[in-house]
């Protein structure tokens, strides 16, 4: 078993040797993968699937597929375990982390909203809206039964844009002042909205479009 200290001083392809249990599939993912860990680990699960029946690897593309997500997905849960002790203005790396976990490299556009309690703690994350490559559609109402259910003070608002393009357009604009307004007659307040495209992220409140 290799320490922490260890494990901190390896290279990235002895860290998705541990993970993956065979250095010659950590070696050929990384390297479809240009080098990039981000890429590797938000690449869509059909991309890796077929880099592995391309190659006549055959279902094997399962086993390094789940065990890839499922170290994102254990990252997401983390931070948002930490975001639920801790103001998440207080945090903005976190809230940053957590949404890119969440939503880089999908191939579609979701929306979320982080629903926070008084003190901007995480009460819950959801995904309240899925689209296609280039649009979702978001219906106000759902947004604030959504706050309403968990009793939340506050919320923020994240969506992607596969495109890899992080600058809001005047739909992300409007629709973000539109929902807003709507939350603000049940006393829910709106303190930001991210978009996340690739390794990029932009916040709407750091822009003062809120």
């Amino acid at each position: 078993m290799l320490l922490s200290t260890q494990l901190h001083n390896a290279s990235d392809i002895e860290l998705l040797t541990v993970l993956l249990g065979n250095r010659s599939t950590a070696e050929y993912l990384l390297r479809n993968a240009k080098g990039s860990l981000f890429s590797l680990l938000h690449q869509a699960p059909q991309e890796i699937g077929d880099l592995f029946c391309s190659e006549g690897k055959g279902t094997y593309a399962g086993d390094p597929l789940s065990k890839l997500h499922a170290a994102r997905e254990l990252a997401a849960r983390a931070i948002t375990e930490e975001l639920q002790h801790r103001d998440a203005l207080s945090s903005p790396t976190a809230v940053r982390k957590l949404l890119m976990h969440r939503m880089a490299g999908l191939p579609h556009e979701v929306f979320v909203v982080l629903l926070l309690d008084a003190q901007h703690r995480v009460i819950a994350v959801e995904e309240l809206f899925r689209g296609t490559l280039t649009q979702t559609s978001v219906y106000p109402r759902e947004v604030v039964k959504a706050a309403l259910r968990a009793n939340a003070a506050a919320v923020i608002f994240a969506h992607n844009h596969p495109s890899g393009v992080a600058e809001p357009s005047s739909a992300d604009e409007l629709l973000t002042r539109t929902l807003k307004q709507a939350l603000s007659l049940v006393d829910v307040q709106t303190l930001d909205h991210f978009i996340v495209a690739g390794t990029k992220t932009l916040s709407f409140a750091e822009r003062g479009l809120l």
